[in-house]
């Protein structure tokens, strides 16, 4: 995932949670932000609750990974919050979850 596709700013993500209502399906809280004129953006957050550094940054990492395999429309500030149950799931079930959850809010291009 390229660094200009991440939002990192902790003043974006109070924005974007405060200002928007969030879509819940399974594991996954999504916060989406419409109309900022430029390329899409996401951004992760999971909590101690998931586990230590290492186990967080793994689990962000995948998510990052599974991001690369979609290309998406611009225009949009997506932040991905992870639920505790992800650590119930494999690679690949996080992987359909994640991407129906994307589908439904129609952030994937049409091929």
């Amino acid at each position: 995932m390229k660094k200009i596709n991440i939002l990192k700013s902790n003043e974006d993500f109070n924005r974007i949670i405060n200002s928007n209502k969030a879509f819940k399906f399974k594991d996954y809280i999504i916060y989406l932000e419409k109309g900022t004129g430029g390329p899409y953006k996401f951004g992760f957050s999971v909590g101690k609750k998931i586990g230590n550094a290492v186990v967080r940054n793994k689990y962000k990492r995948r998510l990052k990974s599974i991001i690369d395999k979609k290309v998406y429309q611009n225009d949009f500030n997506c932040i991905i919050i992870v639920g505790k149950g992800i650590l119930n799931r494999s690679f690949q079930e996080m992987e359909t979850n994640l991407f129906k959850a994307l589908d439904m809010l129609k952030l994937t291009k049409e091929k």
